[in-house]
């Protein structure tokens, strides 16, 4: 069976100088921080991790755990954990403490809201990280201006306009549209809260990095909690690669030399971190054209530089991977096999889940297979990221049979 799915190993990825500190942004203090940070919200619930024994079985591998992030704060996807600790960041440097002195209930206090002023913060976003910004800046009694890429959710824009939001769609690709929000934040000295970062802008996109620490801080204590083994395996999907960098790092800081193997799985239109590896020089490297992919939450042609180096120092396995692999990843953990719970899973969210399971099940990658050593002993985790945040195309992929599989 012919097969569309490239990759490409990562020879550097178990040869990393041992003083390299591309992953110290993430220790153990800094995870700490953040997950007390969240955990002083009112709507902080630790989200489900998911056990599909079944689909373990049926594919041959010891576990399958999904970490279910549509549940995160009712905002049906993960991004509001880094947006939210990002500004709590940037509130606490404005005051000049520590983000461990503050509560976020302390922040959105009248004494705290008078000495701040009024702030405004800009993004650009697909929908699930401006939806988070939205959030958080109106929680704290904020503005927020959000700005998304041609070809946006109408319904995802409507959620963020929900959050209080000054939102509007363009008629740029993504990366175009975050530089209009750079522009835009110059222009008007408002606050650039963004997830992709540059030479000069590399401050905040790290605080958005850490800010999704309390995904894997939370899932390792799950598995820990209920007497199991670490993952030898995690499928991380990449769009600039910063939330895909988050976890390799908490992995690496956490595990050393001992972490699972990483997977960054990327869809095939907005692949810059599979080209950038490929192209073997050890830099970034951009892709252009529309970007159009369903997996509107990956669909970004830059790679993140505060992201780049950890991801070129520790991913094992970059893969390419056409839209037929998230709709069958979305297809699958709708419809459950045996007493495996259902989970919602938006574009975005199941690719990794749905590369896995090609991987398992097709011949033809085989070698893939091996290369990833996947056997009864694997246990492998995968975090999805969103639910169906534009319920109608989730049900045209689920439903229609949209985007079939090979």
């Amino acid at each position: 069976m012919k097969t569309d799915i490239k990759y490409i190993v990562n020879e550097n990825a178990r040869k990393a100088d041992a003083e390299n500190a591309s992953a110290a942004f993430m220790n153990r203090e800094v995870v700490e921080k953040v997950r007390n940070f969240h955990k002083s919200f009112p709507e902080y619930e630790v989200t489900p991790l998911h056990s599909l024994d079944k689909l373990s079985k049926q594919l041959g591998v010891s576990h399958i755990w999904v970490k279910d992030e549509s549940y995160r704060f009712g905002l049906n996807a993960f991004k509001v954990l880094a947006g939210s600790y990002a500004i709590g960041k940037y509130l606490a440097e404005k005051l000049n403490v520590d983000i461990s002195e503050l509560s976020f209930e302390k922040l959105r206090s009248k004494e705290v809201k008078e000495k701040l002023g009024s702030i405004t913060f800009i993004t650009a976003t697909d929908g699930n990280h401006g939806r988070g910004i939205a959030w958080a800046a109106n929680q704290l009694g904020q503005k927020s201006v959000v700005l998304m890429p041609k070809g946006s959710s109408e319904i995802r824009l409507n959620n963020i306009r929900k959050e209080g939001a000054e939102a509007s769609i363009t008629d740029l690709n993504y990366d175009d549209t975050v530089r209009l929000a750079s522009q835009k934040a110059e222009e008007n000295g408002w606050v650039l809260v963004q997830d992709t970062a540059w030479d000069g802008y590399e401050k905040i996109p790290t605080w958005i990095m850490q800010g999704y620490g309390t995904i894997l801080d939370e899932a390792v204590e799950q598995i820990t909690e209920a007497g199991q083994d670490r993952p030898t395996h995690v499928f991380l999907q990449a769009g600039v690669g910063s939330f895909a960098g988050s976890m390799l790092g908490y992995l690496e800081e956490r595990f050393g030399e001992e972490r699972p193997i990483t997977v960054i799985v990327e869809p095939d239109k907005a692949d810059c971190l599979y080209q950038s590896i490929n192209v073997g020089d050890g830099k970034p490297h951009s892709v252009t054209g529309a970007l159009d992919t369903i997996m509107a939450g990956l669909a970004c042609g830059e790679p993140s530089t505060t992201s780049w180096g950890v991801l070129k120092d520790y991913a094992e396995i970059f893969v390419s991977c056409p839209d037929h692999v998230t709709a069958r990843g979305m297809r699958i953990l709708a419809n459950p096999l045996g007493r495996d719970p259902q989970i919602v899973s938006g574009e975005s969210g199941a690719v990794g889940l749905g590369l896995v399971c090609l991987v398992a099940d097709n011949l033809a990658l085989n070698d893939m297979k091996e290369t990833l050593n996947l056997n009864q002993d694997s246990k492998i985790l995968i975090i999805s990221t969103e639910g169906d945040t534009d319920p109608d195309h989730y049900r045209k992929v689920v439903w229609d049979g949209a985007y079939p599989s090979v």
